[in-house]
């Protein structure tokens, strides 16, 4: 009766507008008060919850993500995804995805894509003579795909509630990511054939080497990234410090777009983005830990087998269940609370964490286009300035392809395993 009524408590709470932190930490102080433990444990499941090594790299990957807005990196990319994929019909709505997935091994979130590359991408399109809706509902789409290629912040979150290999994660996210790119370029020649879009340009070698040769240095922050990772140079940790420490050297000494004012201003940011973060973690850290002294994930496990026995009945379930969820929460909240009762469902049908955590991400990152919380959405709909109800009907026709490759990543794992075990296993 008394886990009953903290959930309640915290579903009320959240509805009438709390910040997530403290609806989950009031919630399980109810819980704690209730049941005759001392508050204490509060406290300490809390400190516990975010006393980890690897989030060390949560405000590394914001801040260097942040650094490469700032500094202009973002029109070098755009500029060199356009003489790369420009030739193609509708080849702006092309060089919007590359982009994206340039820009994905660099800030690892999809809101940071959308206000870095959104405001570039949408301009130029409308300028070239896009509809709006299109212009918008692409950038929306193709933000998606910041958190599945590494490094990405949701991914360093599921590692660490999940005690999974971060390495691993970001290994499995490659094949994903290019899938999900691929899936939303077939989408693009579909509109550009039935609306009449143009090329944007001709493909010249010159023009393209000229462009590479300017997002070269850029081009090299994945690299540095993922590929730190995968050889076992870096930890994720350090190789998120090294993209810090890589972005501030191209802005200070190469493009000297970065000085101290502008350097603070993102570390300020940086600072107010990862405390937000890190209070979520905290407070999910004791939700999660009442649920499993109370085994909740057992009991909703049993509840699923006794409804059905088939693992891919169950699979859509649990699937269909973050989708909702990831229409009413923030990713990195919905994250801390799914994943200890739902892992050990999947676990228990033989998912395996890391591919667990990659159907799961891309589910949430669906419900970033979704009202009624849709950050990207709002983000966009400053960025373009049009209604956030006109952004809702603009983005619906690329949930389509976004839900086809999450089905196929959740019915086909080795999709996104084959690269991690080849790598680690």
């Amino acid at each position: 009766m008394i886990l009953t009524f903290m959930f309640v408590i915290l579903f009320v709470l959240l509805i009438l507008g709390a910040p997530v932190a403290v609806a989950l930490g009031l919630a399980s102080l109810f819980f704690i008060s209730q049941s005759g433990m001392p508050d204490v444990v509060v406290l300490h499941n809390m400190v516990n919850g975010i006393n980890s090594f690897p989030l060390i790299a949560v405000p590394f990957f914001i801040l260097a993500g942040h650094l490469m807005n700032t500094s202009g990196i973002t029109n070098k990319i755009f500029a060199f995804a356009r003489a790369t994929v420009g030739w193609m019909h509708g080849g702006l709505g092309h060089v919007n995805v590359g982009a994206s997935v340039v820009f994905a091994g660099m800030s690892g979130a999809a809101v940071a894509d959308a206000g870095g590359l959104g405001n570039i991408e949408i301009k130029a399109m409308r300028d070239a003579g896009y509809d709006t809706d299109f212009s918008v509902g692409i950038t929306a789409a193709s933000s998606t795909i910041g958190p599945i290629i590494p490094p990405s912040l949701p991914l360093v979150v599921y590692g660490v509630i999940a005690n999974a290999s971060i390495g691993q994660l970001f290994a499995a996210g490659l094949v994903p990511g290019f899938v999900m790119a691929a899936s939303l370029m077939a989408m693009v020649a579909v509109f550009s054939r039935i609306r009449g879009y143009p090329r944007d340009e001709r493909f010249l070698i010159g023009h393209f080497l000229r462009s590479f040769g300017h997002a070269i240095l850029p081009l090299f922050t994945p690299i540095i990234i993922v590929g730190g990772i995968l050889t076992g140079a870096f930890t994720p940790t350090e190789a998120a410090i090294a993209a810090v420490v890589y972005a501030l050297a191209l802005g200070v000494f190469v493009y000297r777009t970065l000085n101290l004012r502008r350097i603070l201003r993102v570390s300020m940011d940086t600072v107010e983005t990862t405390a937000s973060i890190m209070m979520i973690v905290a407070a999910s850290a004791i939700f999660g830990w009442i649920l499993t002294a109370n085994q909740v994930a057992q009991k909703f496990a049993g509840t699923l087998l006794a409804f059905t026995d088939s693992p891919a009945a169950i699979l859509l379930i649990i699937m269909a269940v973050v989708l909702v969820v990831g229409c009413f929460m923030e990713t990195i909240a919905a994250i801390t609370i799914l994943t200890p009762v739902l892992l050990p469902v999947a676990i228990s049908i033989g998912i395996d964490p890391v591919h667990f955590g990659i159907i799961l991400i891309l589910n949430l990152m669906i419900g970033l286009l979704t009202p009624p919380v849709g950050l990207v959405l709002y983000v966009l709909s400053k960025v373009a300035d049009v209604p956030f109800e006109r952004c809702v009907i603009a983005t619906a026709p690329f949930l389509v392809p976004l839900l086809a490759v999450l089905l196929l990543l959740t019915f086909v794992p080795a999709l996104s395993m084959w690269l991690p075990t080849a790598i680690y296993r």
